[in-house]
């Protein structure tokens, strides 16, 4: 993997940049669309493709080991192949996964102990199986095993916490180093920072992580419930420490004003379930507010749906939604990332322009607009 910063904007910490990988390359600022289990819900790969035209997209350890499994994974020679996905993919190496289960896992020096949610049958994730699992699937882009503190958390579990995360992440490395790819291309490991609200915490893991020197870097615990003024801070304090010339990652974050925020401090890749799971329900993110597809005054508006998705009308799509047919959501879906890849590529734009810190306050303010 190499990363080229090509423009950095002024009075603003936002970057444009290239990601280069063995499955294409990937323009900075960027979304990744979220296939947990190597499908973006809802959503056929051509729209993928030839829709948004995502430039990667991330799927999920936790569940890919459980279902199909490694030895299909294996056999099909990857998710690349076993989706039929030509452009990269990120693996989530479960952490966050592990971490949802709370009542259903056990936490120890040698790794987690966890219940399927699928069988209940139990399981181990270590960080060794953790970079052998990921080595199966294949993705360009693995991330270290991790653990997600929740929020609030006291200070002494923080630390602990963290300190877990670190040395989980020197033996992810070692275990990186001693195996090859499976699939004849290079894969990356990411390593990732915790630390909760703490600051001094968060310093300390930030430079843990940069003395690793990853060709990437990415931020974990954040977007589980702190307030956001409390995400954009320790952001701010994370990215002033890690690497400049790597691409940083925030994960799992986040709603439009978050994203555009986060790049203005620094951030290069993003991923989130909010478009397809918020589509699916109904809620429409748009450039001029937020749109409740449901609420009964758009049942008889026959205005496009938006510049984005002109090819049906808000009472349409409202009509397939309280009818519960099934291209509501699928239109909900794909109109939701046609939004997110837009802005980020728009948010690019003019990063290279040079008017990005004109436009994100007015395209912030926008985007957290409640049109209903």
């Amino acid at each position: 993997m190499k990363f080229n910063l090509l423009h950095e904007a002024a009075n603003s910490g936002a970057r444009a940049g290239i990601v280069e990988t063995a499955h294409g390359n990937i323009e900075t600022p960027i979304f990744m669309p979220v296939g947990t289990a190597g499908t973006v819900k809802t959503l056929h790969r051509n729209f993928l493709l030839d829709d948004i035209n995502a430039d990667i997209i991330l799927a999920n350890t936790y569940h890919l080991y459980l279902r199909p499994g490694n030895d299909v994974l294996k056999q099909a020679g990857g998710i690349h192949q076993f989706s039929n996905w030509p452009r990269p993919v990120l693996t989530d190496s479960g952490g966050y996964q592990v971490y949802s289960l709370s009542a259903a896992r056990k936490m120890k020096e040698e790794g987690v102990t966890f219940q399927s949610h699928i069988d209940g049958s139990k399981h181990l994730f270590t960080p060794e199986n953790v970079m052998d699992t990921q080595r199966i699937i294949g993705a360009d882009l693995i991330m270290a095993f991790d653990e997600c503190t929740p929020y609030p958390c006291d200070y002494k579990y923080a630390k602990s916490s963290m300190e877990l995360t670190h040395r989980w992440l020197d033996r992810c490395i070692a275990r990186f180093k001693e195996t090859e790819p499976l699939y004849g291309y290079e894969q990356t490991l990411l390593p990732i920072v915790q630390g909760s609200t703490y600051s001094d915490l968060r310093k300390k893991s930030a430079e843990y992580i940069a003395n690793k020197q990853a060709p990437a870097n990415a931020i974990g615990g954040l977007s589980v419930g702190e307030p956001a003024e409390e995400m954009y801070r320790i952001t701010e304090e994370v990215t002033a420490i890690l690497p400049a010339d790597k691409p940083r990652y925030l994960m799992g974050v986040g709603t439009p004003a978050n994203i555009l925020e986060c790049i203005d401090l620094g951030i290069d890749m993003f991923d989130c379930v909010m478009p397809t799971r918020n589509g699916r329900n109904g809620m429409l993110f748009t450039a001029n507010g937020i749109i409740n597809i449901r609420n009964k005054r758009w049942a008889a508006n026959f205005e496009p749906l938006d510049v984005l998705t002109p090819e049906y009308s808000k009472a349409y799509v409202r009509h397939l939604f309280v009818s519960g047919e099934m291209l509501g959501a699928v239109v909900a879906s794909l109109h939701n990332l046609r939004f997110y890849l837009w802005l980020v590529r728009e948010a690019r734009k003019q990063i290279i322009s040079g008017n990005f810190a004109v436009w994100k306050p007015q395209m912030v303010k926008a985007v957290t607009t409640r049109l209903n």
